[in-house]
């Protein structure tokens, strides 16, 4: 039953009588060699739920058909219960917590069996440094998570925790413990950590089936609140850590070294296993960013996108659990409308993708970077500094058009002090006595103008050794600021006259609002110019920098400080930005979560495509996620109009 008016104790010991064990299997092991790709299914993606399964479960006295039709595919043979269960599909809203419809703990326990135990009831991260309402207080650990807060790592291993906690609602700030408040806010209230698509499978039948929020978390890097949502289900896929390396993988678009990666493998990760190889591939800058999650769906940029192009211009094929529950594979031959969506489209929009299958490049004999950095003095004007920020910023397109990536700052020191920095200046392929003669020319003309500057050189043998070298684990987790950036074309950086105008707007940015700037000098397509056709962001192809700022309010702001703060840097700093390119973009996964006309600014000529895909294979709205494709048809309950929160209910538009 769903719903029930007996001792929940009776509900549970005639549960147990019927079953007799202390885990429903409903799943199915199909062979390996059922992908339809040439690659092989990892275990995890062969244990699978089918309907002969589901029936088996029955048929064998585990489940009852009206608690089994909670799990169906299609919603067939519903008994009296379930198809009450399907009038809540029809509410305005999502089913939540306190609802009418929403799951007694009798379903729920029964979706922990048949899960084997992979559901949790998380507190929020930040819970351990509260006294109530969680009962999980622990002055140690709570400790532990506030000297850790700004480390990657952390929120990564926790089920629920995100790298930006604004966008949960700022709900359960470990520093307002002990005894302040802390609610579970935006983040989910059951999650599902995956070790299977059998496991997936389960979680979006009842999500659909039962109307129920459905997001997707796998390390949570994503800035605009796509992984976390009130009253909701997740799914955890950062479990799935498969590899597995193909020599010689061959199908009838490539043939070459490739790499199947579990939806939950880092960049760290896959580094490592392309490296012993001998091998590089396409991955983040960023070390716990998880390559075949969010990242990949919504293009990728890569230290290596200059000479390679976006990481999602690397997928052969991608295996995936669709709205409906099936298991697919997507590929230029199978599915081919939902490959092409999936590849740019963005993550939590067609379904939960449980791996990826990447190609692979070989090694490159070395190569090299280049830092430095410089800063006004008392002989050295921001005049000066900003002409010197000018000469190395315009040539942007002739540094990617050598394959180059390079990540910069301009950084306000207070007053009328600034410094540039030049983390790195990444050179693939290139020795460091050739890297010397391409940037000590730009370094001489910012001499020219007074900068006193010396640039540090390293060469390396691998990728993989540079980029443990030259990127630190990332840090993350503010709480008082927002992000936001545009994808600067060549042409204004080739035309004198839009140069000069963007420029002035970056200056404006640093200078007089005062706010940092930062980006990568990159291009979103292969040296070769020649790039798959997928639903990338077309502003990735003519790109020469992608240029970020940002802005910052108090820790102690109220609501309204935060919102006006909010509203000044979407519209009125970006606004400036914008008009400088209006007919470029922004990176959805780096953008501002309240970017105005976000389906022209993340997808541009793609949107109206991608929009068919998400009614063809999402038609009940399962998926949902902030300026996601398809997001426009909903909304969140009381959400601040210039912060994305999502610790309010999700409604139909």
């Amino acid at each position: 039953m769903l719903f029930t008016t007996a001792p929940l104790y009776l509900v549970l010991a005639a549960a147990a009588a019927v079953r007799g064990a202390d885990s429903i299997d409903a799943a199915e092991q199909l062979p390996a060699d059922s992908s339809n790709s040439s690659a092989l299914l990892f275990h995890a993606e062969t244990v699978q739920l089918t309907n002969s399964s589901l029936q088996a479960a029955v048929d064998g006295n585990q489940l009852n058909a009206s608690d089994a039709a909670l799990f169906d595919f299609s919603g067939g043979n519903l008994t009296d219960p379930a198809k009450r269960s399907l009038r809540c599909r029809s509410s305005a809203c999502k089913t939540g917590p306190g609802d009418t419809w929403w799951p007694s703990t009798f379903i729920w326990d029964i979706f922990d069996l048949l899960l084997g135990g992979a559901l949790v009831k998380p507190p929020p991260i930040g819970a351990v440094c509260f006294k109530d309402p969680f009962g999980v207080y622990n002055a140690a650990a709570c400790s532990h998570v506030i000297d850790q807060w700004t480390n990657s790592t952390l929120h990564v291993n926790d089920p629920t925790s995100i790298m930006a906690p604004l966008m949960e609602g700022l709900t359960c700030k470990p520093e307002l413990g002990p005894n302040g408040q802390c609610t579970i806010g935006g983040y989910p209230v059951y999650v599902v950590n995956a070790k299977c698509v059998y496991h997936i499978q389960l979680a979006v039948n009842l999500a659909r089936n039962l109307n129920i929020r459905l997001v997707v978390k796998n390390t949570g890097h994503d800035f605009g609140g796509k992984s976390v949502g009130a009253g909701a289900l997740s799914i955890r896929t950062h479990l799935l850590k498969d590899i597995k390396y193909y020599a010689k993988y061959r199908d009838s678009h490539y043939q070459g070294p490739a790499f199947k990666v579990g939806a939950g493998v880092q960049a760290s990760e896959i580094y490592a296993a392309a490296n012993a190889q001998g091998l590089d591939v396409v991955g983040g800058e960023g070390q716990t960013v998880g390559v075949a999650g969010g990242y990949i769906l919504g293009g990728g940029h890569s230290p290596l996108s200059s000479l390679y192009g976006m990481a999602v211009d690397q997928v052969i094929a991608m295996e995936l659990v669709t709205p409906s529950g099936q298991f697919v594979t997507a590929s230029r031959d199978s599915n081919p409308d939902l490959f092409w969506g999936l590849c740019g489209g963005g993550g939590s929009t067609y379904g939960v993708v449980t791996s990826v299958l990447l190609k692979a490049y070989p090694k490159l004999s070395k190569y090299s970077t280049a830092a430095f950095s410089f800063q006004t003095n008392e002989t050295f004007s921001k005049d000066d500094f900003y002409s010197a920020v000018s000469i190395y910023m315009q040539g942007a397109p002739s540094h990617t058009d050598k394959g180059e990536y390079h990540y910069w700052f301009i950084l306000p020191l207070g007053g009328d002090s600034f410094m540039f920095l030049m983390q790195a200046w990444f050179a693939p392929g290139v020795g460091k006595a050739e890297l010397q003669t391409r940037v000590e020319p730009v370094l001489d003309q910012m001499r020219a103008v007074g900068v006193d500057i010396e640039a540090t050189y390293a060469e390396y043998n691998t990728f993989y050794s540079m980029w443990q070298a030259t990127f630190p684990l990332e840090t993350v987790g503010s709480d008082n600021a927002l992000t936001s950036g545009r994808l600067l074309p060549r042409e204004n950086f080739l035309d004198g006259t839009k140069w000069n105008e963007t420029f002035s707007v970056i200056r404006w940015t640093s200078e007089t609002v005062g706010s940092l700037v930062f980006g990568f000098t990159i291009r979103g397509s292969p040296a070769n110019g020649v790039y798959p056709d997928n639903s990338v962001n077309p502003a990735w192809r003519n790109v020469a920098m992608h240029a970020m700022t940002g802005i910052q309010w108090d820790e102690d702001a109220t609501p309204a400080v935060r919102s006006a703060k909010a509203h000044y840097l979407s519209y009125d700093i970006m606004g400036k930005w914008r008009a400088t390119c209006p007919n470029a973009g922004s990176y959805m996964s780096e953008g501002d979560p309240n970017e105005p006309n976000w389906q022209q600014s993340f997808f541009g000529s793609k949107y109206s495509q991608l929009y068919q895909l998400k009614q063809k294979w999402d038609p009940t709205g399962l998926f949902y996620a902030n300026r996601a494709v398809g997001s426009e048809d909903w909304y969140i309950e009381g959400q601040d109009p210039n912060l994305a929160y999502q610790n309010g209910r999700l409604c139909k538009a």
